[in-house]
């Protein structure tokens, strides 16, 4: 008997059930099932090329699957959702830091999906624009150009910008690699704020320090979910620590595959 479609139930915010992704003859991601609900903060670890860039940019609908399927706020194509309804962080090198913008600037851009083309930037954004300058404690460095910033302040910004376009579903990666702990402090607790408001927030790391206070549930990765749940739970029960060994956690690329082309294309995997 053929499986229904795939839908979100109510409280769902993003589904999938044996997701398959492929950057050209690599397979990234396979078999991947996990379930994303508003209110709810869904961290994911994982060694250096398990997928977890991938996990995310698939939700956010820039990777197209391979197989299996989807469901993100009701779509099974998350591209083809209202602009501004997915927020997406990237991991902070994958920025180009010589673009011309102040912290207001890039902030402010947050907006512009959330503008229909007749109607002119207005006191509302700007509104909505300080009140996430002001979340991220980055109010005071508004005018300052973006490249003259520090690592966690540059960070700052994007989530900012993120919370400006005022998303259904905020997506972050790694966002606390290279930040000092006041930072990092800053950033927990915006996004337990986030997610009491009921925003549904899925978030990779490396650090498993403090994943009981950061997340509802930790989720496992290496190319297939190996472990989803509690976060203590799962850090007890020594899923992700199996895996670690195998592989560096920070800045190497993997060394369980032979290289390929599609490396070039593919940011979890750094030389």
């Amino acid at each position: 008997m053929t499986a229904a479609p795939l839908t979100c139930a109510a409280g769902e915010a993003a589904v999938t059930r044996d997701l398959v992704v492929r950057y050209d003859d690599f397979v990234a991601l396979t078999d991947a099932t996990v379930t994303v609900h508003f209110g709810e903060a869904l961290g994911i670890v994982g060694p250096n090329g398990s997928g977890k860039s991938t996990l995310l940019k698939t939700l956010a609908g820039l990777l197209t699957p391979s197989g299996g399927e989807l469901c993100v706020l009701g779509a099974s194509q998350p591209q083809k959702l209202l602009p501004g309804s997915i927020a997406y962080v990237p991991q902070i090198e994958a920025v180009d830091w010589t673009f011309p913008a102040t912290v207001w600037d890039v902030v402010a851009m947050g907006r512009f999906s959330r503008l229909p083309f007749w109607r002119p930037f207005g006191a509302h954004d700007r509104t909505i624009v300080q009140s996430a300058l002001d979340a991220v404690n980055m109010q005071s460095l508004a005018t300052r150009h973006i490249a003259k910033l520090s690592g966690g302040q540059q960070q700052r910004v994007f989530v900012a910008r993120a919370i400006a376009q005022e998303p259904r579903l905020l997506l972050l990666d790694e966002p606390t690699t290279g930040v000092d702990a006041a930072t990092e402090e800053a950033l927990r607790e915006l996004v337990r704020k986030l997610v009491a408001g009921g925003m549904p927030v899925v978030m990779t790391t490396h650090d498993l320090d403090r994943v009981g206070e950061w997340f509802d549930r930790l989720l496992v990765l290496d190319r297939r979910v190996l472990a989803i749940g509690d976060p203590r739970e799962v850090v007890e029960s020594g899923a992700y620590a199996g895996i670690r060994e195998h592989t560096h956690t920070h800045g190497h690329l993997r060394t369980d595959h032979d290289a390929h082309e599609a490396h070039a294309a593919h940011p979890e995997l750094r030389r």
